[in-house]
Formats: structure tokens, sequence, C-alpha cells
């Protein structure tokens, strides 16, 4: 159980307590949700109704259930880059989903969030990485965390991609499913709107190493771009061909940056390049 208290300056006095929690990101669900704990809401230690208002000085109160629907824990060697009362992040390695599916289960990151974070804890990754890729995945700790965090997480990615890219620039591109694929997509006019910004870090032996950046989260964006572009991603089998350099495509989400959802700190978290893409590189 997650346990939040607000001490009520001048500027909420007589505001509502639904308004309050709602300026401070807090969901129609997770204000039921409240509402149903026991204790839930407290004002200055006494059971308080969302309809009620609070005034300068009160400590408002608020006890967020943690636990949700998990998979069977698994343990497995993974790194923790960042965690606290609110938030966990995990350095994904390469070849291991997100989340279980009809072809993955027990081997995922949820099964070894699921061991990390007991029976108490609940899987929320804020966003997902393809199997292929490797970096940082952000997970909630409670349904709050996760509501404020959501399309709020500036990510670095690195990608190792065929030819020389000359110079930096941006993708303004559509992107839709391939109509014979249930996996692969397209620029596709008709698609929705994808933006992906570029940065040439280095160059070798006829490959470029790229930072990326997305204005948007389609599925596959990166890699749809810069096959579009003329630039697929090494070791990418869906958008280019295989290489005997890497076995999956050279793409690693290494920074993150966000406010964080409960102390509106400024965070930066970074993880190193894996092996296969440092000897790219």
């Amino acid at each position: 159980m997650r346990k939040l208290e607000f001490i009520i300056e001048s500027k909420d006095d007589g505001v509502k307590i639904r308004s309050f929690l709602k300026s401070f990101g807090v969901s129609t669900s997770t204000l039921t949700q409240l509402k149903n704990t026991e204790n839930g809401i407290t004002v200055n230690g006494k059971f308080a109704r969302t309809i009620d208002t609070v005034h300068t000085g009160d400590k408002l109160n608020l006890r967020i259930e943690n636990r949700g629907k998990m998979p069977s824990p698994v343990k497995m060697d993974i790194d923790i880059v960042y965690e606290d009362e609110d938030i966990v992040v995990f350095n994904k390695p390469p070849h291991l989903p997100v989340h279980e599916s009809r072809t993955h289960i027990g081997d995922t990151l949820s099964n070894f969030a699921a061991y990390h974070l007991g029976e108490n804890g609940a899987f929320r990754a804020v966003y997902r990485l393809d199997n292929g890729t490797s970096g940082l995945v952000l997970v909630a700790k409670n349904k709050l965390v996760a509501a404020k965090l959501a399309g709020r997480i500036k990510k670095d990615y690195y990608a190792v991609v065929s030819g020389i890219v000359e110079k930096g620039g941006d993708i303004d591109k559509p992107i839709a499913r391939c109509s014979d694929s249930i996996i692969k997509r397209r620029v596709n006019e008709n698609g929705e709107r994808a933006v992906t910004h570029y940065e040439v870090i280095s160059v070798k032996d006829n490959t470029t190493l790229l930072r990326l950046n997305l204005e948007t989260g389609r599925t596959h964006q990166i890699r749809v771009h810069m096959e579009y572009s003329g630039h697929p991603l090494i070791g990418d089998t869906l958008y280019g061909k295989e290489s005997a350099l890497i076995t999956r495509q050279a793409l690693h989400c290494k920074d993150i940056y966000f406010t964080h959802p409960i102390t509106d700190e400024k965070m930066h978290l970074t993880c190193d390049f894996p092996d296969d893409i440092k000897e790219l590189i």
C-alpha cells in the first residue's frame, strides 16, 4: 500500500478533495479505488469523501493499492537501474519480451517483475520495447503513478543502421499495418502520424550510429522509418536482412528523462550498451 500525504496550501483552501486530486493527476479509476479502500482518503486522520472540502493546513492522506494482476514469478539475471516506492526501472536484455503472450509464457520481463515485486506488486510497464530491443523499461508500482507518467517520458534510442547517414534529420511519415501481416508495419499515407528525429553520432565500416527520439509511439516506428529512409537497422530481419555481426535489430533504449510523478524531481536514468552493440560501434 502506497501512502501519500499532502499539506493543503492557501491556494487550495475550500477546494473539494475530488478537484484537488484531479489536479494532481489522480484518474477517475484511481479515485474509485480510493473510495473503495478502507481509509483510502482521510483528512487530519478522519475518513473523508471526495466531495468534502479541504482547508489551509489540513493533512490529506491517501492509501493507494499497489497490488494487481501478475504473471507467474521467475528469477532472472536482470539489472535494476533505479527503484523507489513508486517506480522501478529495469535494463531489459535483448531477446526478452516485455509481456507474456501466446508464444511466450514464463520467459518475459513481466515474470521477473513478478519475482522482484512479490505478490503485493503489479506489472504496469509505462511503455514497451520490442522483443529484440534492449534498454530501459520503466514500471509504475501503482495506478496513480502509471497514469501520471503515461506519454511523459523522453527516451533516447541508439541504433546502428546500414550505410552512411551524412546528417541528422526528421521523418514525418504515417505508419500502418501491412495488409498481409499482423506484425509488420509500413509507411502508408492512410496510417497514423509518426514522427522520428535522428542525429548522427558516428560512422564506421559503412554503418552509422544514430541517436533517435520519438514524438509518437507507433509500433516498430524506428525500424519502419529507417527502412523507409534507406538505412534499415543492422540485424533487423523484418525490415532489413540478417547480419553475421548481431542476432537482433541493433536498437537500444539508453537514456530516459522524466519528472518524478510524486516528488516532481527531474530524473535522468541511463544504462550502458550491451556487448553486441558495443562490438558494432
